[in-house]
């Protein structure tokens, strides 16, 4: 299934994945390849994508909309981060990041502990 993630400053991601996990404003949503067709809103938190080859990437957002079909994903987000890098201090760089995206975008305490935490497990598993 292949995914296109776009802000107004350019392609954040883009590639072939096995499955995708994002932040509805109705509650956290999974798709699979054959989803039936889906457009929603995203709540500030985080995209997981899990890639062909097993490893997973995760993509902090603000807002945005997610278009579903059977075989492909459209993301339009306002804003998104993306937690990866070559070093440690690049994807410190990274989640310090995503976690100033998430503060701007909510007052909500508990989602910024929740989105953290999300984004500081998947960065030990890089």
């Amino acid at each position: 299934m292949k995914i296109s993630i776009v802000t107004p400053f350019g392609k954040i991601f883009e590639g072939e994945i096995k499955e995708a996990t994002f932040p509805g404003v109705e509650g956290e949503f999974g798709v699979l390849e054959g989803h039936a067709p889906l457009i929603t809103n995203l709540k500030p938190g985080v995209i997981t994508l899990k890639k062909t080859n097993g490893k997973e990437e995760v993509i902090a957002v603000n807002w945005g909309y997610v278009e579903v079909t059977p075989d492909h994903i459209n993301v339009l987000a306002d804003g998104a981060v993306p937690v990866v890098g070559s070093s440690e201090s690049e994807i410190a760089q990274a989640i310090e990041k995503a976690k100033q995206l998430i503060r701007d975008a909510s007052d909500s305490d508990a989602l910024v502990a929740t989105v953290t935490s999300k984004i500081e497990s998947a960065a030990r598993n890089l």
